[in-house]
C-alpha cells in the first residue's frame, strides 16, 4: 500500500503512483489554464476530480463547466484544456491510467514508464 497527504498548493505535481497508474494534484489560480487545443495524453486516460473552485474543461472543442465534486474522464487522445474561471483557485486531483508523467512533471511518451 502507498499513501500520501495532498497539499493542493502547487501548480502541478505527481503525488503517488506505480507502474500502472499515477495521481497528481493541480492548482490553477485566477485566469490560469493548463493545456491548449493541442494538449493530449496519447496513451493515458485522465480522471479529473474538482476539490474546490470553478472552471471550464474544453475537451475536443466542447466546453463543460466544472465545479466542486465534478468528475470528468478525458480519454487518451482527447484534446483538452482546463481553465480556472472563479474567484477561488481551482484545485483538482488527477488520476492517469497508465502513468502520463515522470515524477518531474515532464510528459511520458504515449503514457508509458
Amino acid at each position: 500500500m502507498k499513501k500520501t497527504k495532498l497539499r493542493l498548493a502547487k501548480d502541478f505535481g505527481i503525488v503517488l503512483g506505480n507502474r500502472k497508474s499515477q495521481a497528481a494534484e493541480m492548482v490553477l489560480h485566477a485566469g490560469d489554464k493548463e493545456g491548449d487545443s493541442r494538449n493530449r495524453h496519447r496513451g493515458a486516460d485522465q480522471w479529473l476530480y474538482v476539490v474546490s473552485g470553478n472552471g471550464v474543461a474544453i475537451v475536443n472543442g466542447d466546453r463543460h463547466r466544472i465545479a466542486p465534486r465534478s468528475l470528468i474522464l478525458i480519454e487518451h487522445g482527447d484534446e483538452h484544456e482546463i481553465r480556472q474561471t472563479g474567484k477561488q483557485p481551482l484545485r483538482t486531483v488527477n488520476i492517469y491510467v497508465p502513468p502520463a508523467y515522470l515524477q518531474s512533471g515532464d510528459p511520458l511518451p504515449r503514457g508509458r514508464r
